[in-house]
């Protein structure tokens, strides 16, 4: 396939890139500053985009098949994931695109109480502005014509090893043994690119843990 990835220079994005290379895609990677892209391929291109800008997105992604974002906002500034959705949305229909995978956020996942996570007592404080603006951002995907996947993750999202091997839910949290909710970015990553080639999740949300 030939898809393009906005948020590629990101831990998540690099993964994603990486892994949909291994696979024999043509991958171009969408980013603010080419020069944050080190990686360098055959089949890797690079271009240049603002997210929150709808024209640069229509730009960047015209003429390809289909859209990862694995866009992430910065401390402070994480009403830009609305924005972003917002643009991504006008940018892909401007440039006749319809399918989209999008790298989410967990805090909108239901507990086994059926609360939300980002609502329980324990999540951090701190993460409550992101969680709560991917759950706005998801609200808007779902209203959009678009073909779209929404990917959350599991709670705890870390670099570690790649192993193929994980289960995978709806809208709620999956726990281990422990009752831990972990996966690693590479598995994350071949959890994406598993959606990209079989889509499994048309016009849904869907998560991942082990």
């Amino acid at each position: 396939m030939d898809v393009v990835i906005l948020g590629a220079s990101g831990t998540i994005g690099k993964a994603i890139v990486q892994e949909a290379l291994k696979r024999k895609h043509e991958v171009t990677a969408a980013v603010r500053n080419p020069e944050s892209v080190t990686l360098e391929h055959e089949r890797l291109h690079v271009t240049t985009v603002d997210i929150l800008d709808p024209a640069s997105v229509a730009a960047a992604v015209r003429g390809h098949e289909e859209v990862i974002s694995a866009y992430g906002p910065g401390a402070g500034h994480e009403q830009d994931l609305i924005t972003a959705a917002k643009a991504l949305v006008e940018g892909m229909q401007t440039a006749g695109l319809n399918r989209l995978l999008v790298v989410g956020g967990a805090g909108s996942l239901k507990t086994e109480t059926g609360e939300l996570l980002m609502n329980t007592p324990d999540f951090p404080e701190e993460f409550k502005p992101v969680a709560e603006a991917h759950a706005q951002a998801y609200e808007i995907y779902k209203n959009t014509e678009l073909d779209y996947t929404y990917l959350s993750p599991a709670a705890v999202v870390h670099p570690g090893r790649r192993t193929g091997h994980f289960r995978i839910g709806l809208d709620r949290l999956i726990l281990d043994e422990n009752g831990e909710s972990k996966i690693s970015v590479e598995d994350f990553a071949v959890a994406m690119v598993d959606e990209l080639e079989e889509g499994n999740f048309s016009r849904a949300r869907f998560t991942v843990a082990y």
